[in-house]
C-alpha cells in the first residue's frame, strides 16, 4: 500500500512473510521437574517418586540384593534345628518372666507403666470434667458443642449468639453454660479474649484486690509498653506496688490449652551425615527409603522386539524417555546437595572442629562460586534439607549468614555477634537498661564495629524488646 502527499510517494507499507533468527531461554517441562526435584525434602522427594512409580510403569524401584556371604546355609541350619529341645524351650518361654516380665512386676501386680496411652487433648480433657459437673442433661449438648468450639489455646471461636441460634435456646442460657465450662481445668479456659482469659483466673485464684482486675481490664497495652508511671498515676498508688501487679499478672497463662495443644511430631531426615574419620571430615549421603529408580526389563524387551511404528511402542517410548529425565534429575540432585555440603564442610572446618561459636561468615555467592553453578541452585539445594553432625542436626541454610570484620581482623558471623547482644542485655542493670547506642558501644571494645540499626534489627530478630521496655522501677 503507497501513501501519496501532492502526488509524491511518502512511504510504502506492506504485508509479508519474513524468517527471523532469535535465542530466548525457555523453560522445558523437564527443566521444571529438575528443579523442582532439586528443592524437594526427601520426604517430599519419595511421595513424589511413588506417584511416578503410579503413572509411569515402565519405572520400578531398585531391589536390595543381600550378599552370598550373608545368607544362612539351609542344610545346616535344618540340622541345628533338629538338635534342639523344644520340650525346654516350651518351658523356658511359658516361664513367668518370660511372657509375663513384660507387663507384670515381682510382686505379680500388673504393671501400668508399660502400657502406653494416647495423650489426653483438651477437648477430652474438658467434656470428662463437664459431664460430672453439669447437673442440668437437658443442656450437656450445648456444652458439648462449647467445648469442640474451642481452639488449641483454650479459646472459645464462636459466639454465643451463634450458639444459641445453632440450638434455639436464649442467649442467657448459653452464657450460664460457658460460665460453668470456664471454671474448669486448666485456669482461664473458654474465654473469648485474653482480658476475660486473665479475669477468670484471677477469680480462680480468689484475689481481692479490686487494683489488678482494674489493671487487667483497662492497662493491658500500657503495661506491654512498660509504662508503670502512668499506671501509677492512674490507679493512685506507687510504682513498687504497680511493679509487683504487673508482675504478678506476667506469671498468669496467656494460653490455657498450651499443654494439651496437639503435639505434630516433625520428622527430619538428614540429607547428608558429616563424620570424622582421623583427621578429616567425610561427607556420606543418607540415601533415605532407597529411593534408586531402574528401568523394568520386560518393558526394555517390549519396546526392543516392538513395531516402532505401533501405537504402543510410541506410548512406551514417551514413558522410557519421561523415566530416564526422572532417574537422571534424581542424580542431579544427589551429586549437587553432595558437592555443596561438601563446600560447607571445607568452608566451616573451625565449626565442626570446635563448636557453633566458632561459625563463620558464608554467602550462597562464595559456594556456588566454588562449586561453579548459579547462588539460586545452592538455594534450592540447601532450604529444607539437613545436615547430621556430632553437634547435632542443621538446616544447610544455618551455616550461610552475613558477617562483620573485627580490629583484628578475624571474621566474625551475624549468629555469633547475636549471642554476645543476648549476652550484654542478660548482665545489664535492669533499672538503668542499656540502649542500642550503648549496646553497639559495648560491642565497639571487643574490636567490633557495627551500627545502632544493625543492633536494633538483631535484637529485635532476637525477640529483645527496646530499652524502655526492658525498664524495671522496682527490684
Amino acid at each position: 500500500m503507497l501513501l501519496y502527499h501532492s502526488g509524491v510517494v511518502l512511504i510504502e507499507i506492506g504485508f509479508s512473510p519474513q524468517l527471523e533468527q532469535s535465542q530466548k531461554l525457555v523453560m522445558t517441562p523437564q527443566l521444571q521437574q529438575a528443579i523442582q526435584i532439586l528443592q524437594f525434602t526427601p520426604l517430599e522427594l519419595e511421595e513424589y517418586i511413588n506417584e511416578q512409580l503410579e503413572m509411569n510403569p515402565i519405572l520400578e524401584k531398585m531391589e536390595e540384593t543381600v550378599e552370598d556371604e550373608y545368607l544362612l546355609d539351609i542344610e545346616s541350619e535344618k540340622d541345628r534345628i533338629k538338635g534342639i529341645d523344644w520340650k525346654e524351650y516350651t518351658e523356658d518361654f511359658n516361664n513367668f518372666e518370660y511372657t509375663k516380665g513384660a507387663y507384670y512386676n515381682e510382686g505379680n501386680e500388673f504393671n501400668f507403666e508399660n502400657v502406653v496411652s494416647k495423650e489426653t487433648t483438651l477437648q477430652e480433657h474438658l467434656l470428662f470434667q463437664y459431664n460430672l459437673t453439669m447437673a442440668d442433661k437437658k443442656h450437656i449438648k450445648i456444652g458439648e458443642y462449647i467445648i469442640n468450639s474451642i481452639d488449641d489455646r483454650g479459646y472459645l471461636m464462636a459466639t454465643v449468639e451463634e450458639i444459641a441460634a445453632c440450638f434455639n435456646q436464649e442467649q442467657s442460657i448459653v452464657e450460664n453454660i460457658l460460665q460453668v465450662i470456664q471454671t474448669l481445668d486448666p485456669p482461664g479456659v473458654g474465654a473469648r479474649t485474653l482480658e476475660e482469659c486473665l479475669l477468670i483466673q484471677l477469680r480462680l485464684l480468689d484475689i481481692k484486690d479490686r487494683k489488678i482486675y482494674a489493671l487487667v481490664e483497662k492497662h493491658l497495652s500500657d503495661i506491654a509498653s512498660n509504662r508503670y508511671p502512668y499506671i501509677a498515676r492512674q490507679l493512685g498508688t506507687t510504682l513498687k506496688k504497680v511493679q509487683g501487679y504487673c508482675d504478678f499478672i506476667k506469671k498468669l497463662e496467656p494460653r490455657p490449652g498450651r499443654n494439651f495443644a496437639c503435639s505434630q511430631n516433625r520428622y527430619i531426615i538428614p540429607d547428608v551425615i558429616v563424620r570424622k574419620i582421623g583427621k578429616e571430615y567425610i561427607t556420606l549421603d543418607n540415601d533415605y527409603g532407597g529411593l534408586g529408580l531402574v528401568i523394568r526389563n520386560d518393558y526394555k524387551k517390549m519396546m526392543a522386539s516392538g513395531d516402532e511404528n505401533s501405537d504402543v511402542n510410541k506410548f512406551l517410548n514417551a514413558q522410557f524417555n519421561s523415566a530416564v529425565w526422572l532417574i537422571k534429575s534424581i542424580e542431579q540432585r544427589k551429586r549437587t546437595i553432595h558437592r555443596v555440603c561438601e563446600t560447607i564442610v571445607k568452608k566451616q572446618s573451625a565449626f565442626f572442629e570446635n563448636g557453633r561459636r566458632y561459625l563463620k561468615p558464608m554467602t550462597l555467592k562464595e559456594v556456588a562460586d566454588e562449586i561453579g553453578i548459579h547462588e539460586s541452585t545452592v538455594s534450592r539445594a540447601t532450604n529444607g534439607k539437613y545436615m547430621s553432625t556430632s553437634f547435632g542436626m542443621f538446616e544447610l541454610k544455618y551455616f550461610f549468614s552475613g558477617g562483620f570484620r573485627k580490629d583484628s581482623g578475624e571474621e566474625i558471623s551475624a549468629r555469633n555477634i547475636k549471642t554476645f547482644i543476648k549476652n550484654i542485655v542478660n548482665k545489664e542493670d535492669c533499672k538503668k537498661p542499656l540502649s542500642d547506642e550503648k549496646i553497639a558501644n559495648e560491642l565497639k571494645n571487643k574490636g567490633i564495629n557495627i551500627s545502632r540499626r544493625t543492633i536494633a534489627k538483631y535484637r529485635s530478630e532476637l525477640d529483645i524488646p527496646p530499652s524502655s521496655k526492658r525498664k524495671r522501677y522496682c527490684i
